[in-house]
This record gives C-alpha cells, sequence and structure tokens, in this order.
C-alpha cells in the first residue's frame, strides 16, 4: 500500500503503526485539501492489514487542526465533495465518520490548537492526549453565527454529557489539557515532554495485540458509546440558518484576521469582539 502522493498529510508506517503528520501550511485548516487526502488515507488503510493503529499528530507545534476553513462559510459550493456522500451528510461528518469506522485504533496527539473543526476531527478517534501547556481545543462555531455541524454536537455529547457538551459549544470556551481531561474530552493530559513517549508505547502495545482482538473490542465498545449519534438531525438543522448572515460575519472575521498566524493564536478575543452587543 502506498501512501507517498498525499500532498497534506505524511505517512510513517512501524510496528503495526501508522503515524499519520497533518502538514498542511500555514494553519493545518481543515479545508478541501486536507479533507481530501484524509479520505483517500482512510480508504486505503482500510485494508491495509499492516497497520493495526493510526496516531494522528500535527507538523506544526501550535496548531493540531486550526478549525474548518472559514471559506466554506463565504463560498457555501466548496463544501461539495468529489464523490457521493452517505445520506444527509456533510462532507466534514463523511471524512469524521471515514475515520471513526476504520477498524483500525485511531489515537490523536494533541500538542497545539484544535478548534471547530479540528476539533470535532479528534474526538471522531478512538482516543485523545493532550500536551499540558501547549494543547487547547475549542468549538467556537456558535460565536461565528452557527454550530458545529461536522459532527461535534454528537461526539462531545458522547464524550462529556448534555450538560458540559452545552457549556462548551454556547460558551466556545479554550479549554486547555487539564480541563480536557477532567471533562472527558481527552483520555489524559500529559506533560508535553512525555507525549510522544507516551502515546508511542501504547501504539505499539495496541498493535501487538492482533486485529481479531483489536476488531473484536472496538465493535463492542462501539455498540455502546455511539448508540445514540444522529448526525443526519444535527446536519438537517443548519436550514435554519441564515447563510447571507452567517457570510457576511465570515467575512467581517477574516478581516479582522482569522485565519491568520497572528489571528488565530488570540482567536478567542477577536470572535468574543465580534459579538453583538446584548441589551439589557
Amino acid at each position: 500500500m502506498t501512501y507517498s502522493n498525499l500532498s497534506a498529510i505524511g505517512v510513517d508506517i512501524q510496528h503495526g503503526v501508522a503515524t499519520v503528520t497533518i502538514d498542511h501550511p500555514p494553519l493545518n485548516l481543515l479545508d478541501g485539501m486536507l479533507i481530501a487526502d484524509l479520505m483517500a488515507f482512510s480508504a486505503r488503510v482500510r485494508d491495509d492489514d499492516t497497520v493495526r493503529v493510526v496516531v494522528f499528530e500535527s507538523a506544526d507545534p501550535e496548531f493540531f487542526i486550526a478549525h474548518g476553513d472559514m471559506h466554506f462559510l463565504t463560498d457555501p459550493a466548496l463544501m461539495a465533495a468529489d464523490g457521493e456522500l452517505p445520506p444527509d451528510t456533510n462532507v466534514v461528518q463523511a471524512v469524521n465518520e471515514e475515520i471513526r469506522s476504520l477498524p483500525q485504533v485511531t489515537i490523536g496527539k494533541i500538542a497545539g490548537f484544535a478548534r471547530g473543526g479540528g476539533n470535532e476531527f479528534a474526538m471522531a478517534l478512538d482516543m485523545r492526549f493532550a500536551a499540558i501547556g501547549k494543547s487547547g481545543q475549542a468549538q467556537p462555531e456558535t460565536l461565528m453565527g452557527i454550530y458545529p455541524g461536522g459532527g461535534g454536537t454528537q461526539y462531545m455529547t458522547s464524550l462529556v454529557g448534555r450538560a458540559r457538551a452545552l457549556e462548551l459549544i454556547l460558551g466556545g470556551e479554550l479549554v486547555d489539557a487539564e480541563l480536557a481531561e477532567r471533562y472527558g474530552l481527552v483520555n489524559r493530559a500529559l506533560p508535553a515532554d512525555r507525549l510522544d513517549t507516551f502515546v508511542t508505547t501504547l501504539a505499539r502495545r495496541i498493535a501487538a495485540l492482533g486485529p481479531t482482538v483489536i476488531g473484536i473490542v472496538k465493535t463492542a465498545v462501539g455498540a455502546a458509546d455511539y448508540a445514540k449519534r444522529d448526525l443526519a438531525a444535527e446536519s438537517s438543522l443548519a436550514g435554519r440558518l441564515s447563510f447571507p448572515e452567517v457570510a457576511a460575519l465570515a467575512h467581517k472575521l477574516l478581516a479582522a484576521g482569522v485565519q491568520t498566524r497572528e489571528g488565530e493564536l488570540r482567536l478567542e478575543e477577536i470572535l468574543n469582539e465580534a459579538l453583538p452587543e446584548v441589551t439589557p
């Protein structure tokens, strides 16, 4: 199996573990190119019997996946997929579900920001581990006039429960590694200098179990963990948004510095400044 022609990700396979490095400058945006590469990787690795565990990491020390490309909001045609999507599913849901449904165990190594679509992607993985003092996770879509429609409402509720999902989605708060661990958003918060060793050791230990045991456990646990997901309901709610208003806000936020490196490092500040005043 070859993975060498993927431009936004690199793939290295050792000891039954495929390490997928997201390397899509300048911000690792979840845009059409990255989505296409992740879909292509998923289609290939699904039948690759040399791979039993897949670890996702970033080449950028500040961004895991920054978030979904805001040009999806200014030009909704960019959300169109090259191939057919499952019924009542959008392209971000589709890539997340493709990765989530892999027979291999998937692990996210978060040592930078994962917001919006980037955090939705991380939540779709089987496990997540975050670097203390380095990582940050958030669903800031409501501050952009939209909602987490790439599976985020479903994945987050499954991970942290209804009350905390409402808090994080409606509040749009940036969550550090310690709070993410406490809420159940990640498996563990680890010192940054221990993250690589811990994940590598865990991934190789799991890979050594063999595909039969891995498959049985993933199927059995998945039957309980995702029994109530309803991506179709999540996707259908987009019809209640006013897309001219969404696009206008997106243009305003882009002009304020969103999707520039400087702006992304203080994204919550920019988003909060754009909120309308609440009349007493």
